[in-house]
């Protein structure tokens, strides 16, 4: 049971992983164009905590959430054609009493490849380490064949053949790392309701998504007005098994910074809050 458990955990915080991203520069005029058309602005770069509010870990800070993204000229993604893309790293590492109470040790990297053009994912790498357990894998889009070819390795036993997972898609896919970018191109106005296509592990779901009200919030980057997303990941067919309810947080403003997320489930309630906001002339950060 605990095992099962710590799986669901770090499950929920790598879902979270990547609500924005940083550092984008040099700059081709083409892509130029593309990004002067996003929310995003070269080199943002922002940092979040996760903690339990409602569970027997309340108040436990359980991981920090790190975010990177960088241009790749002249990049081959699988079919041998040159393309300007865009690179997102995230990193989610546990932290705190997490690691010495509960002996839960975590460290996720996810690196994204993304077309900035039509904002549709090329290809995802991870890196999951759990204590001594390591798996690696590298997800393909290949839009041509309508296809989504995941392969795991483990690095500590290479003689172990690879599980590989195939699935079909049509049209824009995200993963669980572009998702959360793309989100802040939409708009998000009240009442608003959309559906997207998330891959995840080799497998194609589909993620209804409604827009509620905006209120006010205090955050790190003052009080400001948010609107608020609630993408339906809990259910049958859905990312996540069971009962559930994921909300996040965006600025209601042309940045759309994603400030506050929460997951509801039986497990208890995980809160992601900004810590940090650097955008390469202002820095913003929790004291």
């Amino acid at each position: 049971m605990m095992k099962y458990r710590r799986s669901r955990l770090i499950y929920l915080v790598s879902l979270i992983v990547a609500l924005t991203f940083a550092s984008v520069a040099a700059l081709d005029r083409q892509t130029e164009d593309v990004i002067a058309e996003m929310p995003f602005t070269p080199a943002e770069e922002l940092v979040y905590e996760g903690e339990f509010s409602k569970s027997l870990l309340r108040g436990i800070d359980i991981a920090e959430l790190r975010f990177s993204a960088s241009l790749k000229p002249n990049d081959q993604i699988n079919d041998g054609r040159t393309r300007t893309s865009l690179r997102l790293e995230v990193e989610a590492v546990s932290k705190g009493l997490l690691r010495k109470l509960f002996g839960i040790d975590f460290r996720q990297r996810i690196e994204s490849t993304v077309e900035p053009a039509s904002f549709t994912v090329l290809q995802t790498t991870k890196l999951d380490e759990q204590g001594r357990r390591q798996r690696t894998s590298q997800t393909i889009y290949d839009r041509d064949a309508g296809k989504v070819i995941w392969v795991e390795r483990d690095p500590n036993d290479p003689a172990r053949p690879p599980r590989v997972v195939e699935s079909s898609f049509n049209g824009a896919v995200q993963d669980i790392a572009s998702v959360f970018y793309f989100l802040r191109t939409r708009p998000l106005e009240t009442g608003n309701s959309f559906e997207l296509y998330v891959s995840d592990s080799g497998q194609v779901y589909q993620v209804p998504v409604r827009v509620h009200e905006a209120k006010r919030m205090r955050t790190v980057l003052g009080e400001v007005s948010t609107i608020c997303v609630e993408p339906e990941v809990f259910g049958e067919g859905r990312l996540l098994r069971g009962k559930g309810q994921m909300t996040i947080w965006f600025t209601d403003d042309a940045r759309r910074i994603p400030v506050r997320a929460q997951i509801n489930n039986d497990f208890g309630k995980l809160d992601i809050k900004l810590k940090s906001f650097s955008n390469g002339t202002l820095t913003k950060m929790n004291n």
